[in-house]
């Protein structure tokens, strides 16, 4: 059984020879692990593709998620000038934005003098006139971007025809240099663009100062990821992840969740299984209260699954409630398991996720969140060699 048809029977709640293993590994670990700069890592098309597929090969795990979207070919051309000062990168660009590589984690895009981004504001935004929310240094308002690279600012963004023909260049790549393995794409969750559009303690506010102007909003992005799951169903993922970090209790409370999440992420789910592909979605933090509102959409997966203390989940607690409705990825603690633990706590960690995950399959043995940059490469080769020795169907 190959790494596409592992994650696939696990997906479908079927067994497979082992219990699947694959992580998201957070920026960071790329740049600080493979030989490219960070900012070809993050730029080239081509160079992240390579970098996704080369520690998917180096920790043989069994599936890939390309959690961003590809880069138009000619982005050097758009640079003014570049500099390396100590072992972090500064782009310049001619828009008059920098963009900062620190070694080990996400760059930031900054105005000049390095004055953050400007978002759009909550009391004035009309989501009819693009000029109040298109601001410069963001691109489809989630991802940092120098300028708006080949996007008209005034396309309709829930039209496909909208986007450039590298929008989906990543995810083609991927699956070219890894046929055998399980690809999965990445869109934002509408609430994660609410998020963004008017940053994060505004967007709370917005939540409850005009929630009337929240759901217009949140309508016209689900149009928005809506177009964009129709560009890449083109490309047959294995599966999709709908990526709604921001969604847990540590954030909005089970109302809210129910209120600006559950109906527009539904929307989501329901047309991912339209195009063919399986669904999941990734939450941080504390999402055992709301695990239950989860059930009540379409979604077949969840991602992340933090423990205490990071989050609420107990893996067989949620097993047993919701085994067979879900299909789980997750919950080894990112931090307290994987970056900070002793061998053999880290050890007796995956030993338990294996023994509560393997039984019915629907199980992929995963760190909670993303893979920290300083997790050692070995910790994660052993993450693989473990589901081998005990995670065997037959």
């Amino acid at each position: 059984m190959n790494s596409k048809q592992r994650i696939a029977a696990a997906m479908d709640h079927k067994k497979p020879d082992r219990v699947p293993v694959m992580c998201q590994l957070a920026l960071g670990h790329y740049f600080l692990n493979c030989d490219y700069s960070p900012s070809e890592i993050w730029f080239d098309t081509e160079t992240f593709a390579k970098a996704l597929v080369e520690l998917q090969q180096r920790y043989e795990f069994d599936g890939i998620l390309v959690n961003i979207p590809g880069r138009p070919p000619d982005w050097k051309s758009r640079l003014e000038s570049y500099k390396k000062i100590g072992n972090t990168e500064h782009l310049y660009w001619k828009s008059g934005l920098e963009t900062i590589f620190p070694p080990d984690d996400n760059p930031q895009t900054h105005r000049p003098g390095q004055m953050p981004l400007e978002r759009a504001n909550y009391s004035s935004v009309d989501i009819n006139n693009p000029a109040t929310y298109r601001l410069p240094g963001y691109v489809w308002n989630t991802w940092h971007a120098p300028e708006r690279w080949d996007i008209d600012p005034q396309a309709a963004l829930s039209d496909p025809a909208a986007y450039p023909a590298w929008f989906t260049r990543a995810l083609e790549k991927v699956q070219q240099l890894a046929p055998d393995v399980s690809v999965h794409a990445e869109v934002f969750s509408p609430f994660t663009h609410l998020m963004e559009l008017f940053g994060y303690e505004q967007a709370l506010l917005a939540l409850i100062d005009e929630p009337g102007k929240c759901h217009e909003v949140l309508a016209a992005f689900t149009r928005k990821v809506l177009a964009q799951l129709k560009l890449y169903s083109r490309c047959s993922p294995d599966a999709i992840l709908v990526s709604s970090a921001f969604a847990g209790a540590g954030f909005i409370s089970r109302q809210m969740y129910s209120q600006f999440v559950v109906p527009y992420e539904d929307q989501v789910f329901r047309a991912i299984h339209e195009h063919g592909s399986k669904s999941y979605v990734h939450t941080c933090g504390a999402i055992g209260d709301r695990l239950d509102l989860m059930s009540e959409t379409s979604v077949n997966g969840i991602d992340t699954l933090d423990p205490p203390p990071l989050g609420t989940v107990d893996l067989a607690e949620a097993k047993s409630k919701y085994g067979r409705r879900f299909f789980f990825k997750g919950n080894l603690d990112s931090v307290n398991e994987m970056l900070n633990a002793d061998d053999q706590r880290f050890e007796q960690a995956v030993k338990d996720r294996i023994r509560i995950g393997k039984p019915d399959s629907g199980y992929i043995l995963s760190s909670a969140c993303s893979v920290s940059p300083h997790v050692k490469p070995d910790r994660l080769k052993r993450l693989t060699e473990l589901a081998r020795e005990l995670g065997k169907y037959c």
